[in-house]
């Protein structure tokens, strides 16, 4: 299991890395500061692809049940690690596997000015967490390529292109009256493989786009 990981770092990254580079598509990579370090030609290339890195702690661990204090310097090992490593603290905090202190402590620390541990709406709201407002951004299990490791979920990539297709048109109508936004969870290790990435380029390159039309 965790060589598909490798697979993800070694194969899958830097195909990714190619598809949105050449279609100039910002995007935001929730970094795991352990895999920074042990992956530093992945972090010049996403410094000088000049993409949002967030914070996805200091180690892929489930963080539910862990000691508050052992928790708060992971995430100061995670801030510190990433500082030295692109040359700028992250702004934004995902741990996916939170506890029941995350989003608090998040707060506390005060150099974030979001988190995405809530699976609570569709747009970015805002909280008010110990005494300070967080921005909420929440993320997706939905609209992520994780179901191509869970059941049910996505056989190959094409139900995933139609899945993203369906999202994109509903928000994207239901837009023209009230703010919408869409999110999609990526994994190098999951879409990266070659009959996937496919499907992902096709929804990015589809006629009429938001994507498209932004490149025009």
């Amino acid at each position: 299991v965790e060589s598909m990981y490798e697979y993800g770092s070694r194969v899958g990254f830097w195909r990714l890395h190619k598809l949105f580079t050449e279609r100039n598509v910002p995007i935001t990579v929730n970094a795991v500061a352990l895999a920074l370090e042990l992956n530093p030609e992945a972090v010049a290339a996403m410094v000088e692809a000049k993409w949002e890195l967030s914070t996805h702690g200091y180690r892929w661990v489930d963080y539910h049940g862990m000691p508050e204090a052992t928790e708060r310097e992971y995430m100061r090992k995670a801030i510190d690690i990433h500082v030295r490593l692109t040359g700028q603290r992250p702004l934004g905090s995902f741990l996916g596997r939170r506890s029941e202190n995350t989003v608090r402590l998040v707060a506390e620390e005060g150099g974030f000015v979001y988190t995405q541990d809530s699976y609570a709406d569709e747009v970015p709201y805002w909280i008010v967490e110990s005494g300070k407002p967080l921005l909420v951004v929440p993320y997706t299990a939905d609209v992520n390529d994780h179901r191509f490791a869970t059941s049910p979920g996505f056989d190959w990539g094409g139900p995933f292109f139609e899945y993203l297709r369906d999202a994109f048109d509903t928000l994207y109508n239901e837009g023209q009256d009230d703010p919408r936004m869409m999110q999609i969870g990526l994994h190098n290790r999951l879409v990266g493989r070659p009959g996937r990435i496919g499907h992902l380029r096709r929804f990015v390159d589809q006629p009429g786009g938001a994507l498209a039309q932004r490149r025009a």
